[in-house]
């Protein structure tokens, strides 16, 4: 295998050039066989060498990339790859695919952070990316993790050294947009601009047509999170890429019990970030993508461009309401779907506070299903104006997941690792890979106890 550099060279004013430190005992924690085996990557001395800092595959030269961003809706122009490294790009026939280090070591935009991560939040990655696309939902995606061999000063103490190597469609960020343009760079931002639009959206050429494109990923991506509870937790600019891949996946969790104010981030103290906010969050987001492209129309046609503009992000709502509705009537087996009994739906589940997943994979099967209500006469009688809809109970099983990322599964897996016992993540891994096969015990995969989920917090592992 031999990387390329087009984002390196095509970009410089977004690339800064840096090796990865090198570990002192490398080792592997997890590699995807699968994946590897589709990149032409197999799990080899080589290989492990290269992802540890120690050498470099054939024709990479590593970047630590620049961007800026939004986090929690305040501006920081000096973010970047503060433990980072893209080694390249690997050719496919489907395009080229991101090859990066994270937890690599100290970057031109580390400040003062020790450019290191820890096993628990990488394998965590591991179980989030690899669920997320066996659910169908574009995401980054986990190559492999490897120990260092190092112990890393964290919050709670010590923790073992570790390293994610990440694949992607790529890492333009709507923060790489905004890092050019808040200097002013606007050669740069037209370079930035043409190299996202051939990367990704091939026969664009102006500006607002790049912003339908990316609002209707969007739409599409957040529809799908919502579909499945899913919160990402750390919506920033930053973390909201231009080809629609979900991606960075510390403070994220599933949703157990029906709650549009749930938040599960620890530094998400308001709930800018809840599971209902997100919709919104990923429309204000694509307002400050659509500032930096603004800038690159001529002053004379701006006013026309900034209304065009506003139409589109008005329609990236219209647009993401269409997607819900169109997957809510799948999981509920209904076509057309009605807006009353959608309403009707999400109001019970609320009002009683019942699981999402299950509310969804249990629907066919009276009894069960009946048993996830406090209240079942109200539960009862939805489901008798839902039957006499006629609902395709095939077609249901089809997009409602039996198996979920449970918050408690996820945790008591990563600890276990963290400790030195991996046989846990592998039997989680195994689980979320085959969402839509019922377990062999159902209790096995539904949600934690009352009180594990009335503390769960989430953190970014930094």
């Amino acid at each position: 295998m031999k990387l390329l550099n087009h984002f390196a060279q095509s970009l410089p004013a977004l690339s800064s050039l840096c090796l990865p430190a090198p570990t002192a005992q490398p080792d592997w924690a997890y590699f995807n066989d699968t994946l590897g085996q589709t990149l032409g990557i197999e799990r080899s001395p080589h290989t492990l060498s290269a992802l540890s800092g120690q050498s470099l595959f054939e024709g990479s030269q590593p970047i630590a990339m620049a961007y800026s961003g939004h986090q929690f809706g305040h501006f920081n122009p000096n973010l970047g790859d503060g433990r980072a490294h893209l080694l390249g790009e690997i050719e496919t026939p489907d395009g080229l695919i991101d090859l990066a280090l994270k937890g690599s070591g100290q970057t031109p935009y580390s400040r003062a952070g020790d450019g290191r991560a820890t096993l628990g939040p990488m394998l965590r990655e591991v179980l989030i990316s690899e669920h997320l696309h066996a659910l169908g939902i574009p995401s980054t995606r986990a190559l492999a993790v490897v120990t260092t061999g190092q112990a890393v000063a964290r919050q709670f103490g010590p923790e073992p050294g570790a390293i994610l190597a990440r694949t992607a469609a790529s890492h333009i960020r709507i923060g790489s947009f905004e890092h050019l343009a808040a200097r002013g760079q606007l050669d740069e931002l037209q370079q930035l601009f043409d190299y996202t639009c051939a990367r990704h959206y091939p026969g664009i050429r102006h500006p607002m047509e790049l912003l339908q494109a990316v609002c209707t990923r969007q739409a599409k991506l957040i529809a799908q999170w919502m579909s499945v509870g899913f919160i990402h937790g750390v919506m920033n600019t930053d973390n909201m890429t231009l080809s629609g891949e979900s991606i960075d996946f510390g403070p994220c969790a599933f949703m157990d019990a029906y709650d549009p104010k749930q938040v599960f981030s620890s530094i998400d103290r308001g709930g800018r970030y809840a599971y209902q906010n997100q919709p919104s969050i990923a429309q204000w987001n694509l307002t400050r993508l659509a500032e930096c492209l603004v800038a690159l129309e001529p002053e004379s046609r701006r006013d026309t461009i900034i209304e065009q503009a506003k139409t589109l992000l008005a329609n990236f709502m219209v647009n993401y309401q269409a997607e819900f509705e169109g997957l809510m009537a799948a999981k509920l087996g209904l076509n057309p779907l009605s807006a009353s009994i959608l309403e009707d739906w999400l109001n019970l589940l609320e009002q009683q506070g019942v699981d999402w997943t299950q509310a969804h994979a249990y629907l066919p099967d009276a009894e069960r299903w009946l048993a996830l209500f406090k209240e079942p006469e109200p539960a009862q009688q939805w489901r008798t104006t839902w039957l006499a809809m006629s609902p395709d109970l095939a077609s249901m099983a089809r997009i409602n997941p039996w198996i979920v990322a449970r918050n408690h599964q996820v945790e008591g897996a990563l600890q276990a690792a963290q400790e030195g016992d991996v046989a846990p993540f592998k039997r989680v891994l195994s689980a979320l890979q085959t969402p839509f096969q019922p377990p062999g015990d159902l209790n096995d995969w539904g949600p934690g106890s009352p009180g594990f989920a009335a503390g769960f917090r989430t953190y970014c592992g930094t």
